[in-house]
């Protein structure tokens, strides 16, 4: 108990850090001014819903985000397991919301690491997202196909237990399966939208959309 208590404190540092200097990968996308709490709020629970929809996705997602840490030459910023669910944590919808806000260079990391796990998703995605359309042309409700089936399931499954009920969007989505598989479509939809040409530059950039001037 004492050594996670450490553990938990030392992460809390280290997520709370300054930037000193960026790795020169995140050099790739654009310094912007951070938006104000409500804007910077909406950003994390972005970054970390298309997160969610990833794990969903493919089973092993988040070992799948460590390794594409380390690939990426990011495992500085996301040492370990615990840096990474902390990182997700500021995500206020979460039941485990830390009240902490990500600074530029991990808002950066997020980015580069859901944009390359999506570009590793990619036939899975646009599997998912035919068999959307396939099924909207047979006039076909969407579960009845077995992938996606599979993908709400696992979706559902990840939100509902790790979201705060007490949260009036949460709860809304909670109650309803069919507003919760529409958010997982749509999370989908952008994920594939990571995996275009400079499409990390364009997500990045689309995070701020209304806050950049």
């Amino acid at each position: 108990m004492t050594q996670s208590a450490s553990l938990m404190t030392e992460s809390n540092s280290e997520l709370i850090t300054e930037d000193k200097s960026q790795p020169a990968i995140l050099q790739q996308l654009p310094d912007f001014p951070l938006p104000a709490t409500g804007g910077m709020m909406k950003l994390q629970q972005h970054l970390d819903l298309l997160l969610l929809a990833l794990e969903a996705l493919q089973l092993g997602g988040s070992e799948y985000m460590l390794a594409t840490a380390t690939e990426l030459g990011l495992n500085k910023i996301i040492k370990n397991r615990i840096i990474l669910w902390r990182l997700r944590c500021t995500n206020p919808w979460r039941k485990c919301y830390t009240r902490e806000s990500l600074t530029i260079t991990q808002a950066k990391t997020m980015v580069f690491i859901t944009s390359e796990c999506a570009k590793k998703f990619t036939i899975p995605l646009r599997q998912l997202l035919v068999a959307v359309q396939q099924m909207k042309d047979k006039n076909m409700p969407l579960e009845n196909n077995f992938r996606l089936s599979e993908y709400f399931t696992r979706f559902q499954s990840h939100f509902i237990s790790r979201m705060n009920p007490r949260r009036a969007k949460v709860s809304v989505y909670i109650s309803s399966p069919e507003q919760l598989n529409e958010l997982a479509l749509s999370l989908l939809e952008e994920l594939l939208f990571c995996t275009g040409v400079k499409g990390k530059e364009r997500f990045w950039v689309s995070l701020f959309d209304g806050e950049v001037k």
